[in-house]
């Protein structure tokens, strides 16, 4: 009898163990698999909270199947204490395990809102903008610029929540100065700037920053930055090209940054001040005229008086016979490689062509028809505008 019993236990017991297994093999299915969500959301979570509420949370948002299997399977692969506090963007059908794993990787928010500090060569402006899960696009709720406009509520609210993500953009073609003041005006930030920064020593890239950042720390990241790619643009250098210093590379790359807003121009226009510093030729570029004026101090905001023209200043390439002694902005990486890398082009003219781009010429005949072309387009501009002004625009 004893024995029958036994028998039966080992049976039930090995039972158990097989049902067991199997349970573990769906639970780890269900898992692994994708999961219901049909739209991306923008899962919040909060400071303190734990795996449990975020299943919960994910439940009844139905992005997961199972609230229990979606916190045993972050404990069973030991990432509950993992879990981060923001706002994460999850993807239709993401599964338990990838949630996990969005959720404890850690870094920036992927998704909420965020404030983002634009230093934009005309204006300096605040922008509140919120991710739009549907979509993954981002949706402007407020934009001011700092100390002329009422500051909005809407700022103040999300620049006081606990995930709100902050950035500062910095365009390329900006000047030290510019991105100082800046700096300035950005209320997040803290502790004073000593000195502007040398002119073309910052980086214009995107920096995640956080309430209380000092701004000559910040600083520092930037200059980090554009030393980096500044040396990767010298190490990369055509061979022949008439400039003998990094220094020299970063004056004519700023050069390129202020002459051509077209991405696909950066090597012609490079080649053009290449070609002319080759050949002996002034540079005769406006943007080093202009910063001889404002000293880089804002935009000049008028065309340039022929007096300026021909005035002797250390930045008039119009007078000088070589490079300006400094650069005129804080160039792009794009900039950089261009004046590293010109094209092989023989071209020494261009004016513009209508289109936001410019023409090109290897000859002064050449050049000159490019010139009578644009003329002709300013003129008929200027006569639109007129008639436009007398009909009201109608």
């Amino acid at each position: 009898m004893w024995r029958h019993i036994a028998s039966n236990a080992v049976t039930f017991l090995i039972l158990g163990l097989f049902l067991l297994g199997g349970i573990i093999l769906w639970g780890r299915g269900q898992y692994d698999a994708p999961g219901p969500l049909s739209q991306a959301i923008c899962l919040q979570v909060e400071r303190g909270s734990n795996m449990r509420a975020v299943g919960d949370d994910l439940a009844t948002q139905e992005a997961v199947s199972s609230a229990a299997i979606f916190r045993l399977g972050a404990e069973y692969e030991e990432k509950t204490r993992d879990l981060k506090a923001g706002s994460f963007l999850i993807q239709p059908e993401a599964s338990m395990k990838e949630i996990v794993d969005t959720v404890t990787r850690g870094g920036a928010s992927t998704c909420g809102t965020e404030v983002v500090y634009r230093i934009g060569v005309n204006r300096i402006s605040t922008q509140v903008r919120e991710l739009d899960p549907a979509t993954s696009r981002f949706v402007e709720r407020a934009e001011f610029t700092p100390g002329e406009d009422e500051v909005p509520e809407v700022y103040t609210q999300t620049k006081a929540k606990a995930d709100t993500r902050f950035r500062i953009a910095m365009a390329e073609g900006v000047t030290s100065w510019q991105v100082a003041e800046a700096l300035k005006a950005i209320d997040l930030l803290s502790g004073a700037i000593a000195a502007v920064p040398a002119e073309g020593s910052l980086a214009p890239d995107s920096y995640e920053v956080s309430e209380g950042d000092d701004r000559a720390e910040i600083l520092t990241r930037m200059a980090a930055a554009q030393e980096q790619r500044l040396a990767e643009a010298w190490e990369a250098r055509d061979p022949g090209l008439p400039v003998e210093t990094p220094e020299e590379l970063l004056i004519l790359a700023s050069i390129v940054e202020k002459e051509t807003g077209v991405p696909e121009e950066r090597e012609q226009v490079a080649s053009v001040f290449v070609n002319r510093l080759n050949q002996g030729m002034r540079l005769q570029t406006d943007p080093t005229v202009i910063y001889g004026i404002t000293n880089g101090q804002g935009v000049l905001g008028r065309g340039l008086r022929r007096s300026e023209l021909r005035k002797e200043t250390p930045f008039n390439t119009y007078v000088i016979d070589a490079l300006p002694p400094t650069p005129i902005a804080n160039p792009g990486r794009a900039s950089l490689m261009a004046a590293a890398q010109p094209a092989s082009e023989d071209y020494v003219f261009f004016v513009a062509d209508g289109t936001g781009g410019h023409a090109f010429a290897e000859t002064l005949e050449e050049h000159n028809a490019n010139v009578a072309r644009w003329r002709q387009i300013e003129a008929e501009r200027g006569a639109e505008a007129a008639g436009n002004a007398s009909t009201g625009g109608n």
